[in-house]
């Protein structure tokens, strides 16, 4: 028997985060580095590749830039985002059949889906045979100045504010469970200088980075959030900036049949 995975991520509490996204992101000075970085990525490793799609699958690419990309190239494209309604897709659950995509995008959509084996299996099964998967979120290393100013902030009662994260081990591993060919599996990180603690949370909250967890603890008081304050203001470098660090996690893999050999 199949066993239940836990629930970590609220799906509303993500959906709203997104929404929140969606409505920051007009302003037309918003961060988009983070997305930006993971798009090119993708752009890159499939020129890269040498892999030419006829028909793809885009999830989560709110600026359509990779979308647009295959576009100009005659490829037909597929827009989805599990938030924000534009052709609604659940990532947990099985695609329709027969999907056959050539190549499908997954962007900063992964990390925050209860069940990512189940979802990594959804993806390959849409494939078709001989499809690449390229899959970029944030992993394991991520804000690691903000994991220890709430730590700080909280004092002696730590609420959990932060995802769980996944590591280049655990990527291969679960790329291997869901049954993709020739995994690939690499990281490299995004280091960010903010001037304020407020600037910092603001950059999270309009890249859709913030909180989605089923249980996500207590909001901050003022007493905390004057400690977060400060814990911000001891990290100053000597032109008073807080470095923080986004690891960008990439996942690809093919979708390919296993032939008997030819005697």
């Amino acid at each position: 028997m199949a066993s239940t995975p836990p629930v970590i991520f609220a799906p509303e509490r993500r959906n709203a985060v997104r929404r929140r996204m969606a409505h920051l992101q007009m302003a037309p000075d918003a961060p988009r580095y983070i997305h930006g970085d993971m798009a090119e990525d993708v752009l890159e490793r499939l020129s890269f590749l040498r892999h030419e799609p006829r028909r793809a699958l885009v999830i989560g690419d709110w600026t359509h830039a990779i979308g647009a990309a295959l576009e100009a190239t005659g490829v037909t494209v597929d827009r989805r985002d599990p938030a924000l309604g534009d052709r609604l897709v659940d990532e947990e659950a099985p695609y329709p059949a027969p999907a056959g995509y050539d190549f499908i995008a997954s962007i900063g959509t992964l990390d925050t889906v209860n069940d990512l084996p189940g979802a990594l299996v959804h993806l390959r099964r849409a494939l078709a045979d001989g499809g690449l998967m390229i899959a970029c979120f944030l992993g394991a290393g991520s804000l690691p100045t903000l994991r220890s100013m709430m730590l700080e902030a909280d004092d002696d009662r730590p609420s959990p504010r932060i995802h769980p994260q996944v590591d280049v081990r655990a990527g291969g591993q679960l790329l291997q469970r869901a049954g993709f060919a020739d995994p690939v599996i690499d990281s490299h990180h995004i280091d960010v200088r903010f001037r304020s603690f407020a600037g910092m949370i603001a950059d999270i909250r309009a890249q859709g980075l913030s909180n989605s967890l089923a249980r996500p603890g207590t909001p901050l008081g003022k007493a905390a959030l004057a400690r977060a304050q400060a814990a911000f203001d001891a990290r100053r470098d000597a032109d008073g900036k807080v470095t923080e660090r986004f690891e960008i996690l990439t996942l690809s893999g093919w979708a390919k049949t296993l032939r008997p050999p030819k005697f």
